[in-house]
C-alpha cells in the first residue's frame, strides 16, 4: 500500500533505502499470474507482521539481498552544506578589502582635485570660464607686457653723504652700466652710490655727471651686460596718450603706475635764492608719482622712453609730507637724452642759450616777457632783438614768466632754430633764431 505508507520501522532494525543485514526472501500471498521483481519492491523483510498493514490486501514481499561491497550499489554519497564555506569566505573577505581600498583612493584624489581648483565643498561657485579677455592674455604690447619688459632696466639709487641720504630711481642706458637719474637725487654731496636692480641685486656706482639747472645726472654702475631702455620721442606725444611711471616711490621698490598724459611743456622754475635753481618745460602726467620715483622712466605705451619723473605738485607743506594728487612732471626725454650723451662724451653738458636777458616780473597784463639786455653777437642779437622787446611766444608756446622762456630755451640743442613771436612797442614782428651753447 502507497496512501498509507508508514516509515516508522516498529522494531527499529531497518528503514528504506537503507536495508538491515540480508535475511531469507520470505513470499507472501500473492495475486494468480502477478510476478514480482525482487530488485524493485519498496518493502522490508518484516513488512508481513506490520501491524498496520491490512490483511486483506494481496501482496508479494521480496526481500533483497545487501550486495556485495565493491559492486557500485554502495548508498550515494551525501554532501555536506557546510563543505566549502571557508572558500566563499575568503572570496568575499578579499572582494571587501578591494572595495574598501578602491573607495579611499577615489575619495582621496576627488579631494586632492578639488583642493588643487580651490573647491573643497560640494557646491560650485560660479560659471564654466570662457576664453580669457585679451587683456588677461598680456600680450607683450599690453600693459603688464611693458612692464615685465621694462623691470629689468628700471633701479633704485641709494646715496649718502653731508649727513643726508637719498633715494631715488634711475634707468639703465646702456649694456655697460650707464644709468640716467635726477641731479636732485644724487645732489647730496657725494660722488658715490649704491644701485638696487630689478631682482634685488646691488651694485656700486659712481657720479660720472651732472646738470643741475636741467636737474640731469648720469652714474655708472660696476657690471656689464645690462638691458638697456628703448628711447621714444618726447616731441611725438601727445595729451591723452596712457604713460606708465616706474621707480621706488616712498621706497616701495619694482612699482608701476600708469596714467595719461596730460599737459605738454609745463615750464615752471624750482628753487630758492641762493640755492639749486632748476627749470622744466615737463610733461605733465597724472600716473601715481611720489618722493622716490624721481629719476625714474615715464614711458609710453609701446615702452619706450619718453620722459624723466622729476617734481610732483602738492599741497603739503613739506617733502615729509608731500604725496601725489595727480599732479606729476618729468623732464621730456630727448632733453635728458642729450644732455646724458654729453656728460658722457666729455664730462659735462652745455647749456642752450638765446643770448638775451630778461625782467623779473611779467611784462603788463597783455603777457610776454620783456628783454632786459642783448649779448651783443648772442642769437637774439643776431635776430634783430634789442632791449625793451616783450617776447610773446616762442615757437608757439606762450610766454607769461621769465622762467618760461629759460625752461623752454633749455628744452632744445644748441644749433636749433625756433620762431619767436615779440612786440616791439605797438607792432608785433617775429624772427628766428638760431639757439647756441652757453659759454662754460
Amino acid at each position: 500500500m502507497t496512501d498509507g505508507w508508514n516509515w516508522r520501522q516498529p522494531d527499529g532494525t531497518a528503514r528504506p533505502g537503507n536495508p538491515g543485514p540480508p535475511t531469507p526472501p520470505t513470499v507472501g500471498p500473492a495475486t494468480p499470474g502477478s510476478t514480482v521483481d525482487p530488485g524493485s519492491s519498496p518493502w522490508w523483510s518484516d513488512a508481513l507482521r506490520d501491524p498496520w498493514r491490512n490483511p486483506a490486501t494481496p501482496v508479494a514481499v521480496v526481500v533483497q539481498a545487501t550486495p556485495a561491497s565493491g559492486t557500485g550499489a554502495e548508498p550515494e554519497p551525501v554532501t555536506d552544506p557546510d563543505t566549502g564555506r571557508g572558500g566563499l569566505t575568503r572570496v568575499f573577505l578579499v572582494s571587501l578589502v578591494t572595495a574598501l581600498l578602491a573607495g579611499a583612493l577615489g575619495g582621496s584624489l576627488g579631494y586632492a582635485f578639488a583642493v588643487r581648483g580651490g573647491v573643497t565643498g560640494t557646491t560650485a561657485l560660479g560659471s564654466t570660464a570662457g576664453e580669457p579677455p585679451v587683456t588677461a592674455r598680456r600680450p607683450p604690447d599690453s600693459l603688464a607686457g611693458v612692464a615685465a619688459r621694462l623691470l629689468p632696466s628700471v633701479v633704485t639709487v641709494r646715496v649718502s653723504g653731508n649727513g643726508g641720504i637719498g633715494l631715488g630711481s634711475g634707468f639703465v642706458v646702456t649694456q655697460d652700466g650707464y644709468v640716467i637719474t635726477n641731479d636732485h637725487v644724487v645732489g647730496v654731496g657725494t660722488d658715490t652710490a649704491t644701485v638696487v636692480f630689478n631682482d634685488g641685486s646691488t651694485a656700486p656706482a659712481e657720479v660720472v655727471g651732472k646738470d643741475p639747472e636741467a636737474d640731469i645726472a648720469v652714474i655708472k654702475v660696476s657690471r656689464t651686460g645690462l638691458k638697456p631702455v628703448e628711447f621714444g620721442d618726447s616731441d611725438g606725444v601727445a595729451v591723452g596718450d596712457p604713460v606708465l611711471a616706474f621707480g621706488t616711490p616712498l621706497s616701495l621698490a619694482n612699482t608701476v603706475t600708469a596714467g595719461i598724459i596730460s599737459a605738454l611743456d609745463r615750464t615752471f622754475r624750482q628753487g630758492e635764492t641762493g640755492g639749486q635753481v632748476r627749470y622744466y618745460a615737463a610733461i605733465q602726467t597724472d600716473a601715481a608719482v611720489n618722493r622716490g620715483n624721481s629719476g625714474g622712466p615715464l614711458v609710453d605705451g609701446g615702452g619706450r622712453v619718453i620722459g624723466v619723473n622729476s617734481v610732483i605738485q602738492t599741497p603739503a607743506a613739506d617733502e615729509e609730507t608731500a604725496g601725489n594728487v595727480g599732479l606729476a612732471f618729468a623732464i621730456p626725454i630727448n632733453q635728458a637724452k642729450r644732455l646724458a650723451q654729453e656728460i658722457i662724451d666729455t664730462g659735462r653738458a652745455r647749456r642752450t642759450v638765446i643770448g638775451a636777458s630778461v625782467g623779473g616780473t611779467r611784462s603788463g597784463a597783455s603777457g610776454g616777457v620783456r628783454i632786459s639786455a642783448v649779448e651783443p653777437s648772442g642769437p637774439a642779437a643776431a635776430a634783430g632783438l634789442r632791449a625793451g622787446d616783450v617776447l610773446l611766444r616762442l615757437d608757439g608756446k606762450p610766454l607769461e614768466e621769465p622762467s618760461d622762456l629759460i625752461a623752454l630755451v633749455r628744452k632744445y640743442a644748441p644749433g636749433s632754430v625756433v620762431n619767436v613771436e615779440y612786440r616791439r612797442g605797438s607792432e608785433r614782428q617775429a624772427a628766428s633764431v638760431t639757439l647756441a651753447a652757453d659759454a662754460k
